[in-house]
């Protein structure tokens, strides 16, 4: 069920709703909570007289509908499979969606491996990589903002802000502080070299739904233009969902193959773009951390906190097999409870 805790939201919401119950044949009884994410916003699930509805409930000043309603408009031009805006109240907050369905990627995923169904995980994944190509190539980037080295840097700063100091009580010496900075430098220079195309910022398992065509997309309301290789390191290295390393690489070649026969500008050099996946994944890793322990101790939401394990090991691994990296390990084996004489690097 729907639970509000502001009445004066609720008789906005009952308020907007009417008339648009009466349009659709809306049957306002059905109203239920369908999922929420790490963000202000909520989704709700309605039915109407042949199909159901989803309802976007967004309140300002926390959340802003105006980007998800321009760059809905952009990727339905683009062909790619997203939710349709069927009324808006950019206001208030308020949008009605179509339902593209309630299947999402990530327990596909997690099923296809408990019942050993290989085949299946990496057609979704192949499925995912076409839509990406096909996002990449024909998207423009005109009027989104721009994932600088500003917000590369404002990023970052999310770890030791909320993931070392408040989560684990830690200030870091002027030493310690020298370190980071040198890891920082490395991994903004890295991205800023990449080629520029329309970002997603979290194409993921959660946010892909099986649909036909395959997949659908949701949660893209922070793209900007940024780094070539942003979306398929999230795709590959998930919040939620872990690949072996071979397959990692597997998955990321068929990306790169798909991608370099589709004229995207990635290296061509296999072995370069690996480098610069791994980095620009690393960065978004560092972020998450503090994203994380920020939705925890601030925003009351200490679930998330749960995979920080997951995020410091694939932080570690990209950390420990590059030079240019490897002050973050004597950073984070601390966080990671390992001791000095057990260090890997």
């Amino acid at each position: 069920p729907v639970v509000w805790t502001d009445v004066l939201r609720e008789a906005a919401f009952v308020q907007w709703l009417s008339p648009l119950a009466i349009e659709h044949g809306l049957r306002v009884e059905t109203l239920r909570s369908a999922s929420s994410d790490a963000s202000f916003r909520r989704y709700f699930r309605i039915d109407g007289p042949t199909q159901s509805f989803i309802i976007m409930d967004a309140p300002p000043p926390h959340e802003d509908v105006t980007p998800f309603v321009r760059i809905a408009q952009r990727l339905k031009l683009a062909a790619l499979n997203v939710p349709q805006v069927l009324a808006q109240d950019l206001v208030q907050g308020f949008l009605l969606l179509s339902d593209l369905g309630s299947q999402l990627y990530l327990p596909a995923l997690v099923e296809a491996r408990e019942r050993g169904q290989s085949d299946l995980a990496y057609q979704l994944m192949q499925d995912a990589i076409t839509a990406l190509v096909h996002w990449q190539t024909r998207l423009s980037g005109d009027g989104l903002p721009v994932f600088d080295e500003a917000l590369l840097r404002r990023e970052l700063e999310l770890f030791p802000q909320w993931c070392v100091g408040v989560e684990h009580g830690i200030k870091w010496v002027v030493s310690e502080q020298a370190l980071w900075g040198q890891v920082c430098e490395a991994l903004v220079a890295s991205a800023m070299a990449q080629p520029q195309v329309v970002v997603h910022r979290d194409y993921m398992p959660r946010n892909l739904m099986l649909s036909m065509p395959n997949p659908a997309i949701l949660d893209f309301q922070d793209a900007v233009l940024g780094p070539l290789s942003y979306d398929v390191a999230s795709l590959i290295r998930d919040a939620f969902y872990s690949w072996e390393e071979d397959q990692e690489i597997d998955i990321a070649v068929r990306y790169w193959q798909a991608a370099g026969t589709a004229g995207l500008p990635v290296n061509p050099d296999f072995g370069e773009f690996w480098r610069q996946l791994e980095w620009m994944g690393l960065q978004r890793h560092l972020k998450v951390l503090g994203i994380f322990c920020r939705l925890k101790h601030r925003d009351g939401k200490p679930k998330y906190s749960e995979d920080l394990p997951r995020f410091f090991n694939y932080a570690h691994r990209v950390a420990s097999r590059y030079g240019a990296l490897r002050p973050l390990c004597l950073l984070i084996e601390p966080l990671m409870g390992i001791r000095r004489d057990e260090a890997f690097c």
